[in-house]
């Protein structure tokens, strides 16, 4: 597993994290390679279930035939246990996979504190953007729009 103090944080230009995960099946899944693989957002959320959390996670799913169709892999994480995940996924018909940070590893690797609200969208591997204090209900309309001032997702 990756490791890094909460006091790290990734900055624009700096490489996807190296580090293994648990989607909400309990799989390991290599975050690293996906994140590496064309345009790829995660967007963390602090607890499943929540109006917030759920207001995010929706509109991501709202939108996602166009993220989609611009390239986009969307992945949510949390600390909640793989079940949690899995049942949020599926009482929200969520489209893309969810992450289990039980252990707060992946919270450390990004340098952020589990119960903050980001998004980091990656370039084949490099971070181009990231929200620090990333919306609820408008979170897909802000990373579409940071698409667009990028000029990234359209064929390119």
């Amino acid at each position: 597993m990756f490791s890094l103090s909460a006091k790290n944080t990734i900055d624009i230009g700096s490489p996807a994290p190296s580090i293994s995960v648990l989607n909400q099946e309990g799989e390991t899944i290599d975050l690293g390679a996906i994140l590496s693989d064309g345009l790829a957002l995660i967007f963390f959320y602090p607890k499943a279930n929540t109006p917030g959390c759920t207001m995010q996670a929706c509109s991501l799913r709202d939108d996602f035939s166009t993220l989609k169709d611009r390239g986009v892999t969307v992945i949510g994480a949390s600390s909640d246990s793989p079940n949690s995940q899995k049942s949020f996924k599926d009482k929200f018909e969520l489209p893309y996979p969810l992450i289990a940070d039980k252990s707060g590893d992946l919270a450390k690797a990004f340098g952020k504190n589990k119960w903050s609200r980001q998004a980091y969208l990656f370039s084949n591997g490099v971070l181009v953007w990231k929200d620090s204090q990333a919306s609820t209900a408008k979170q897909s309309k802000d990373v579409i729009e940071v698409l667009d001032r990028l000029g990234l997702g359209l064929g390119n």
